[in-house]
């Protein structure tokens, strides 16, 4: 007969505790099946005799199968008994067979501890919030429509390209702003040094030595004269004839003096110093300097003079030094007479 599970242990298990959790469900689950086992184990075996065999090799022949042993219990196995040799047979043997009446046992405690469990959780469940499982639409909380939602997003992704085209403006603006400043600080640089090159081309081109008057007539030549010597040249022209500075220098007097009328002395670069006597005007002033060519008087008749002239000397060294002709010296310097 199949041995079954005492009642007093189903009754526990349908008797217990909702459980809150899986490791109260574990451990009633761990109780039950061990409850369970112990139910099998104390249960009295059922024995199978294994049938008598004539067969000489002291196999003993399967049994035949019965209705029984056709039902459908996975747990079946085929039972094969050896006999000793000969024709010797233990016909008393008897096998121990465990009843599908424990497993089944052991199921339904599984069973119940499971279904145990899920009804706890749902009671848990229960007693929280409900859940749920739809989405909430974001246009929903905030009060709006979709129709608002998507114009909102349309307004947004126009004011971010609003800023992207503002920025790459201001960008362009920049760069457009630098390149211009780089351009005119190029245009400067290129004016100015276009002008240098203008200025060191006339510098390289200007005489370094000019001819005090231009156009005038030799009419007096360095040496003696009336018992007396005449320390320059004198080259007559017309009235207020312009008179230049015959090489680069600082004007060191410049105004009346006694038997020239009015007098400019010049110092050049090598020390020496020219002489300009007799002008109507003068148009310098002590200090300053002058250049070759630069126009530093008006050509006039004042002082010992007998007609307009300029009255031209050289003294080399310095204001008080040699006295010598002016002719060779402005020749030495390209300038002929």
């Amino acid at each position: 007969m199949p041995t079954e599970v005492p009642a007093d242990v189903v009754e526990e298990v349908l008797a217990a505790e909702p459980v809150t959790g899986v490791a109260d469900a574990a451990g009633l689950a761990e109780a039950a099946g061990a409850q369970a086992l112990e139910a099998v184990a104390a249960a009295p075996l059922e024995t199978v005799e294994a049938p008598a065999t004539d067969d000489p090799s002291g196999e003993a022949e399967e049994p035949a199968a019965t209705d029984d042993d056709t039902d459908d219990r996975p747990d079946r196995a085929p039972v094969t008994v050896v006999a000793g040799h000969g024709r010797h047979r233990d016909r008393g043997l008897r096998l121990p067979r465990r009843r599908p009446a424990f497993y089944l046992a052991a199921a339904l405690v599984g069973a119940v501890g499971v279904a145990t469990f899920s009804v706890g959780d749902r009671v848990a469940q229960a007693d929280g919030p409900e859940a749920t499982s739809t989405s909430v639409s974001v246009a929903q909380e905030l009060g709006i429509d979709g129709g608002e939602l998507s114009a909102a997003a349309e307004q947004a992704t126009l004011r971010s390209d609003a800023v992207l085209l503002g920025a790459v403006t201001a960008s362009r603006t920049a760069r457009e702003a630098e390149q211009a400043t780089a351009a005119q600080v190029q245009a400067d640089a290129d004016r100015v040094a276009a002008e240098a090159a203008a200025a060191a081309a006339a510098e390289a081109a200007r005489p370094k030595t000019v001819l005090p008057v231009n156009g005038a007539r030799l009419t007096s030549t360095f040496g003696a004269r009336w018992g007396t010597l005449h320390a320059g040249i004198d080259l007559a022209a017309p009235m207020l004839t312009p008179e230049y500075a015959a090489a680069d220098g600082v004007v060191l007097e410049a105004g009346p003096a006694s038997g020239y009328g009015n007098v400019i002395y010049i110092q050049h670069e090598n020390g020496d110093v020219t002489v300009y006597g007799h002008m109507e005007e003068v148009l310098v002033q002590p200090g300053q300097v002058v250049r070759a060519g630069d126009t530093i008087a008006l050509l006039g008749n004042r002082g010992q003079s007998t007609g307009p002239h300029l009255h031209f000397e050289v003294h080399v060294g310095g204001i008080d030094g040699q006295k010598v002709d002016p002719i060779p010296w402005l020749r030495e310097r390209g300038v002929t007479i």
